[in-house]
């Protein structure tokens, strides 16, 4: 179990070092500590062949221009916030519209934008990296001083572990989660239409035209988000169904999850048989299926195109502070925010 670590490039007058973490098995995640963005997975098929199952880029500028958050940590709070504002004890505050009329992911320069300090973890079982970052009293709009620790470690069942921890010195908003888009398919050979996505949820939320819920939970039964026995992604992609439609031709939902840490989310790829199975200890995971990624650009050296990588984004649920029927993502002061979420990747 080792971590090596290798200069990336400059921002903002900083080093950024790349840190690629290899267990026994020779499974790789690199990760940069520019956005804490994983930039790429190395995950064995069935034969045993080693590949990237992420999107991601090969140098510093190329994440510098990217508007996707690829790989990177979505924060202050992930997801939208209806019309940029919120109300917190009385006292308005007022967010960037990055999002049409709301805020996304944490404003225009969120947590995937900000330059992280990284600490090395080597142990005989596990290895490697911590991210923490200090967001001043007001960044973006958000009260409270708030530090946040994003820790990294893979162990040699392949599985990588995110463990999210922060502590604000005023009552402040947070939900944080990784945006990675998953492709298991190996060096992005293929979409993810084809990839069987097993979700254990009964209801997922409904969405207005900005993407934003509606405080509304519908029941999958008889729906394209019926994934409980599990579907090909393209039955959400390719369906007439109006919540469908209006997030591009698939999934940008957040699904409540009836069970935590129970093999809840599992996605397949039939062909390199790949498997990745996420855990959590968070009330839902937002499954976004690529709709937006325009054919501007590639990643590496594959052209980016429409429904190219998947992201299982667990979180609590976006815009629960206009929803009082949502779990909250208010933190008070002094409170310790915590989730944890696995990712592990095998083969059938």
């Amino acid at each position: 179990m080792k971590v090596i670590q290798e200069n990336f490039g400059t921002t903002q007058d900083q080093d950024i070092l790349a840190y690629t973490m290899i267990n026994s098995k020779g499974m790789e995640v690199s990760a940069i500590n520019y956005g804490a963005i994983i930039t790429c997975i190395m995950a064995p098929d069935k034969e045993g062949n080693l590949e990237n199952v992420v999107l991601g880029h090969d140098t510093l500028e190329d994440y510098l221009k990217d508007t996707n958050y690829l790989g990177a940590i979505a924060g202050r709070v992930a997801g939208r916030i209806q019309s940029g504002s919120f109300e917190l004890d009385g006292q308005e505050y007022t967010l960037a519209k990055n999002d049409g009329n709301n805020h996304l992911h944490g404003g225009n320069k969120g947590f995937n934008a900000v330059v992280w300090n990284a600490e090395v973890i080597e142990e005989e079982e596990q290895c490697g990296v911590k991210f923490s970052y200090v967001s001043p009293d007001g960044e973006e709009g958000y009260p409270g001083r708030v530090g946040v620790d994003v820790t990294y470690l893979i162990n040699d069942e392949n599985t990588l572990s995110i463990s999210y921890s922060a502590q604000s010195d005023k009552k402040t908003l947070l939900n944080l989660t990784n945006h990675s888009y998953f492709n298991l398919s190996g060096n992005l050979k293929h979409d993810i239409q084809d990839h069987t996505l097993q979700l254990k949820s009964d209801q997922f939320l409904e969405l207005d035209q900005e993407l934003i819920p509606t405080g509304r939970a519908l029941n999958v039964q008889g729906t394209p988000f019926d994934l409980r026995k599990g579907q090909k992604v393209k039955t959400g992609t390719t369906a007439d169904y109006e919540q469908n439609k209006l997030a591009g031709g698939g999934y940008d939902h957040p699904f409540l999850l009836t069970t935590n840490q129970n093999n809840e989310i599992v996605l397949k790829e039939e062909t390199s048989g790949r498997t990745l199975t996420v855990e959590t200890d968070q009330k839902c995971v937002v499954v976004y299926s690529g709709n937006m990624l325009d054919s501007n650009g590639e990643f590496r050296d594959v052209p980016s195109r429409k429904h190219l990588g998947i992201c299982l984004e667990t979180q609590g649920v976006p815009d629960a502070i206009h929803h009082s029927q949502f779990p909250s993502v208010v933190l008070d002061a002094g409170e310790e925010y915590q989730a944890h979420t696995t990712y592990t990747f095998g083969v059938e």
